[in-house]
This record gives C-alpha cells, structure tokens and sequence, in this order.
C-alpha cells in the first residue's frame, strides 16, 4: 500500500460515505498534505458533480489537513458519479498526485477538443446535450450555437475531458454514443482536436458591460436572491473580524443568505486575496442563512490586523455573496439577448456548471435559443466569464415588448443558479397556478 508523508493510504486520502435514503446527506473526508487554495479546488470540484455543501469542517496546521463537507444533491442536477469525483478530489492531494499515482494528475495545460453536432431544433435540445456532456465529466468552455433557416442546428463544443481520455477512440465513441441516445438517432456528432484553442472574449456594448458589471444589486434585483419579502433579510451579508480570540490568527466571521456554492464563493474569494485559513466551519443552514467562522492569516503568517486590508476583503466577500452572478436581458435589434456572467478565479477557471443551469431554467419556460456564445471579458479590475443566449420569440411567451416576461426570465435564471433549493418549489408553483405568459393573460 502506498502511504503519504503523514502515513495516510491513499485509499484513506478520501473517502466517501455515500448517503443511504434520498434526502440524507453524504459525507466526503479529505484527509491529505495541505496546500494554497485547496479547500477552495475542493468546493469548486464538489459544485462540478452537482453537490451542494450543506455543513463544513476545515483543520489544517499548515502541513497536512483535515477537511469534512456533508452534501446534498442540487435540485435537479447531474447524476452523481461517486467514484469519478474520489478520483477527482485524489487528484487535487498534492502528494498523491505526483510520484505514486501520476494517473490521476492533471496537466498544467489542458487539452482542448471540438464536438460538432448536427441536428433538427426542438425546445430545450441545448441543455439536453449539456445534461450528457456534464454527466461525461466533459468541461464546456466555449459554445457557438446557430440555427439555420430550415430550422437544423450546428453546435459547436469547445471541451476539455476531467478524466483526461478523450483522446481515445473509446471515450469519443462513448460520448458521441449517448449524445445519440439521450437526443434521437436524427442526430450526428464527431469529435477533434482543437488546434490553438483561445478563449473567445465578448465585446458588449459600453452601455450594456456597466450595467451588467455594476458593484450593487438594486432592490429588484436583491428580491430575486430570495422568496423572502424582507428586504432588511436580503441585504444582510455581515462580516467581522476579531482579533483577541487566538493570539496567531484573526477570527473571520461570516452570517449571509444561503446560496448554491456559497462556500466555494467564499473560499475562491480568500485564495485570490491570499488569504490562509487554518480551521473553519460551516454551519448548517438556519432559515436561509449561514453562518461561517474562519480562522486566518495572511501569506506572511501574520494576522490581518490592517483596517484597510479587513475593508478590502469584507468588501470582495460581500459583493461574492450578494451579487456573485449577474444576469440581464437586453434588446438587440429586433431580437432578445440574454447575459450571464461570473467571475473568473485567478487562475483562470470559471463557476462550475452556470451554462447547465441557464439552459436547465430556459427549458423549463419553454424558450428556445437561437444561439449562444462563451466569452470572457475584463471589467472592474477583474476578468469575467460572459454567456451570451440570444432566445427566439414566440407567440406562447413573447419577449421583446413585454417587460414581464423578460423578468421573469432573468429571476428564473438567477434562481436556477443561486438559489438551492426552490427549483422544485417554483415549478409546483408555475403548475399549480396553470402558468401561461404574463402578456397573453
């Protein structure tokens, strides 16, 4: 058996205690050498696999650390691949990855591959294709979506394979194989290398990138963050600092509302400030909030004792919790387009899974996209990963001159992808209520 620096196997690194009934939580234990950023890596890879992290415990004595996260499904996420997302997290342990086990490291420059796919349109195809594709461990990070006049569409996937084989004959088969399936034998699909992939990024109107990039929410748009109508409730987002608790760390304590991947937003908001966190909890969800404690230090070891740099990091936190993605809907011409965008981690990932929930919230309103773009663009100092959906009218659900609809469009979309656990919720409600356009009414 292969042991690790602190005697720890490597099937001990991570194990998995998968939940027995529907509803129970499960439980995932790192256990491994510790790193910058790896509680952070960890979240976001948990987000990947459909999971939200419903309590969490961090421990590390800035060598080796301990991490416990109890998950849930997301309503209506991918299926769960257990043993696909152990390998994953086994990947992101620094000493097991390389020498033991240099299968399960990742390379520093990915491998970029183009899927084309050739078919009829039909509402809610586009998320029935990225349904597979996530459920395949296949990364979208790019997607030029068009639809011809004799309604066929061409869409084009820039991938990358989080199991690293689709440069086999087998995997391609396998994924071109259940494209087919899960869409109708109508359909072809063929798989290759993209030469020289670059990231594509979006030019928006000056007009538009303000309005889309602004640092604040207004009241109408904080309303869609909750089902609450306390909007005292919506604005809370508060963090302290505390520093006579421990005499080599500053105490960081968070209350918010809850949000999907408020924890990864959380931890990827403390790595690209530099900021180390030697334990941390957090807390189970108490009516829509959170609670989490995080004790920290700067790079240097220090404690973060600077007024200004405690402003500048309670600021990044509050704007991640509160305003973490931005969704609009402008008129372009005659037609409507919708924008989502998220921050871009320093390194150069963005927020797992936004393009399934976007396609996901569209399907389920029965509108059907045109196309669709992946860009990034630089805004407020930072870099942006921008979704550009322009969405076809219908007589069922117009968009262009109804400002209802077009609302409703952008709170189904950001609630689809902030809000955990009101998906199911809203769709009993739309049903229930014999949902049909607010301007057809």
């Amino acid at each position: 058996m292969v042991m690790g620096a602190g005697g720890i196997g490597l099937e001990d690194a991570v194990l998995i205690q998968v939940a027995k009934q529907p509803g129970e939580t499960s439980i995932i234990t790192v256990n491994c050498p510790d790193k910058t950023g790896l509680g952070c890596d960890i979240c976001r890879t948990i987000l990947e696999f459909g999971l939200c992290i419903s309590r969490g415990d961090v421990s590390t004595d800035g060598q080796w650390c301990y991490l416990v996260y109890w998950v849930i499904p997301c309503p209506n996420s991918i299926s769960i691949q257990w043993t696909n997302l152990k390998n994953r997290l086994l990947s992101l342990c620094p000493t097991f990855a390389i020498p033991f086990y240099p299968e399960l490291t990742r390379p520093t420059v990915p491998q970029f591959y183009l899927l084309k796919l050739f078919s009829a349109d039909r509402k809610g195809l586009l998320h029935d294709v990225t349904r597979v594709l996530s459920e395949l461990e296949l990364l979208i990070h790019r997607v030029k979506v068009s639809t011809t006049p004799d309604d066929r569409v061409v869409d084009l996937f820039f991938i990358t394979d989080g199991l690293e084989q689709l440069h086999t004959k087998k995997r391609q088969d396998e994924t071109c194989k259940k494209i087919v399936d899960a869409l109708s034998s109508s359909v072809s699909c063929e798989i290759m290398l993209a030469e020289e992939f670059r990231q594509g990024f979006s030019s928006l109107p000056s007009e538009v990138a303000e309005q889309l990039f602004k640092p604040e929410l207004s009241e109408s748009e904080l309303c869609f963050l909750s089902l609450s109508s306390d909007m005292k409730k919506l604005k809370k987002a508060n963090v302290s600092f505390d520093n006579s608790l421990s005499p080599g760390h500053t105490l960081l304590q968070i209350n918010c509302v809850d949000q999907k991947g408020l924890l990864y937003d959380i931890l990827r908001t403390t790595k690209d400030c530099n900021i180390q966190i030697t334990y941390g909890r957090f807390m189970t969800n108490m009516k829509g909030f959170r609670d989490i404690d995080l004790f920290i230090q700067q790079l240097d070891g220090k404690k973060v004792v600077d007024t200004e740099k405690q402003e500048f990091l309670a600021s990044r936190l509050k704007s991640e919790m509160l305003h973490p993605l931005r969704v609009m809907i402008v008129g372009r011409g005659p037609d409507t387009e919708l924008l989502v965008a998220n921050p871009v981690e320093l390194s150069g990932k963005g927020r797992p899974l936004v393009f399934y929930d976007v396609t996901l919230a569209l399907k389920m309103l029965g509108i059907c996209i045109f196309s669709a773009e992946i860009g990034r663009q630089t805004a407020s100092e930072r870099q942006w990963e921008v979704y550009r959906f322009l969405l076809d009218e219908s007589r069922e659900f117009p968009l262009s001159n109804c400002k209802a609809n077009r609302n409703q469009v952008v709170d189904r979309v950001r609630r689809s992808l902030m809000v955990a656990q009101v998906v199911r919720a809203l769709d009993s409600l739309l049903r229930s209520s014999g949902f049909k356009s607010a301007c057809l009414r």
